[in-house]
């Protein structure tokens, strides 16, 4: 009998874990080669004096995306970990009077708009009606779209629904058809502040977000975001995958011809393989790990691309509870369109900033000891700031606990028994985060689909990419879909001899108005 082909993946975050967990389902013998001690890239978990941190995401959306990968695999999500639907699904604090909560409930939801401009009960129904065919179209099928040739994209069916899409309508613009309360307005556009530009610069396409958001909810695991992480670790090993932690790759090695014959670890160890995936930052293992000669892109290619936010994070405990927080709030107390210029126009630290806070505590008791509270807070910056210091990062902390406390209207600071700032250096030495990004690459029409770096080497026939800088982009959700997105392409291009049999996909379960 043939032996499997080896396969290596360099790092354990959700790509990573999705990638070796679809190509080990497919016959291959996987090992994951992760830098860190434990799993999870960005969503690793912290724990300090009692409290357990999410050190990255900290929002579930997509559920049924979720359900579909664990499915896959025979799984439901309800093996790993319960999940609780968030409602109100988070709050927004306008003003120092002014907060709204954003109830999850259809109904509610419609009244609070209709409260806020009257007529708009109704135009919400046909905004969403809009996005839900969008996230549909976009999540059931571009998504899945690995672009490595325009024929992927010539399906006469796609082509008309690129046009419903509203590629070519700024979201900004998309929004003020249907709604004038800037409030609204707010609502509306804030998840696209992560994607990378401007709702001005970023596609009506990405309403699809607001229908993630309003109509299929937020989300908590309990026990918080990593134990995601520990339910895809536990199905990757049960299908036979192996995971080195604390093993960094130093290089790619590439015989003559152009065909990856494994890995060199930082130890000088070497790890042979017959396919190397590379979930670890594109730009890194592109311009650190392959010599010259086998780059696809060069330096300044790299230069050029649009990144998304990097971010000022502040990890607290507090030995008091906290008055006035849901599990997520948002402080839009100040100049929507200023911070987002500040990031993404003429980069620089904001002077007065928009930032969030998630208070799993509020919701989950496991994660902070008795009568005290868990706090993330999240400042969205400019990447690349070279000017990441102790002194700048005190600076926001002062000024966005200010706030805080102003809001819940009691001292914080005093409180604080565990604190932990993290931003560009960090993301840099912890995950070798181009130009200390946080969300990878903006998801800007200009670097859509066939524009995003290619998840397959041009120069070396047997090397992959996946993950946030490459398709279909950032997030957790398309991470997954990456890996699994990628295990496919190299189960097409070298099949194992002796497969076992392959996952399948299953349609999203869509509510019935989608």
């Amino acid at each position: 009998m043939p032996s499997r082909p080896h396969a290596i993946v360099i790092g354990a975050g959700f790509a990573g874990l999705s990638c070796a967990t679809a190509l080990a389902a497919r016959g291959y013998a996987v090992t994951i080669l992760e830098k860190n001690d434990q799993p999870g890239g960005r969503a690793r978990q912290w724990q300090h004096g009692g409290f357990t941190f999410d050190m990255g995401p900290s929002w579930y959306w997509m559920p049924e995306v979720f359900e579909e990968y664990f499915g896959r695999y025979g799984h439901r999500v309800s093996d790993f970990y319960e999940l609780q639907r968030l409602d109100p699904s988070y709050q927004v604090v306008f003003g120092p009077t002014d907060t709204v909560a954003v109830p999850a409930q259809m109904p509610q939801l419609r009244a609070l708009f209709e409260q806020l401009e009257p007529g708009s009960g109704a135009r919400l129904d046909e905004f969403l009606r809009q996005a839900a065919y969008k996230y549909r179209v976009g999540m059931g099928e571009f998504v899945w779209k690995p672009s490595r040739s325009v024929r992927e994209f010539l399906d006469p069916r796609l082509v008309v629904d690129a046009v419903r899409l509203d590629l070519l309508q700024s979201m900004s613009r998309h929004v003020r058809k249907f709604f004038r309360h800037p409030h609204l307005i707010k609502l509306l556009e804030f998840p696209v502040l992560f994607l990378g530009a401007t709702p001005q610069h970023t596609p009506a396409l990405y309403s699809l977000m607001n229908y993630a958001d309003l109509a299929l909810g937020t989300w908590y695991p309990r026990g918080g975001m990593h134990e995601i992480v520990r339910a895809l670790v536990a199905v990757a090993e049960a299908n036979g995958v192996a995971v080195r932690y604390s093993a960094p790759v130093a290089a790619i090695e590439v015989a003559p011809g152009g065909r990856a014959t494994g890995v060199r670890l930082a130890t000088g160890e070497t790890v042979a393989a017959d396919a190397v995936v590379a979930a670890a930052d594109y730009h890194h293992a592109e311009q650190h790990l392959l010599g010259p000669e086998w780059r696809t892109y060069d330096e300044a290619y790299w230069q050029r691309r649009v990144m998304a936010p990097s971010s000022l994070l502040f990890y607290l405990g507090v030995n008091r509870r906290c008055a006035n927080l849901t599990h997520h709030t948002l402080f839009f107390d100040e100049d929507f369109n200023q911070h987002a210029a500040d990031i993404y126009d003429a980069p620089r630290w904001p002077d007065r900033p928009l930032f969030y806070v998630s208070a799993p505590s509020v919701t989950d008791a496991t994660v902070a000891p008795a009568g005290c509270e868990n706090l993330f807070v999240l400042m969205p910056v400019a990447p690349g700031l070279t000017d990441d210091d102790d002194a700048t990062r005190e600076h926001y902390y002062n000024l966005l606990l200010a706030r805080l406390e102003a809001h819940c209207g009691h001292p914080i600071r005093e409180h604080v028994v565990v604190k932990r700032a993290y931003a560009h250096r960090d993301f840099e030495a912890d995950y070798h985060a181009f130009r200390g990004n946080a969300y990878g690459l903006a998801n800007t029409l200009r670097q859509t689909a066939l524009l995003k770096p290619a998840l397959h080497s041009a120069k070396v026939r047997n090397l992959y990419f996946t993950g946030q800088l490459t398709v279909p982009g950032p997030g957790v959700p398309p991470s997954l879909i990456s890996g699994e997105v990628v295990a496919r392409e190299i189960a097409r291009d070298w099949p194992a001899p002796v497969p076992a049999a392959a996952p399948t996909r299953t349609s999203h379960p869509l509510p019935a108005n989608a």
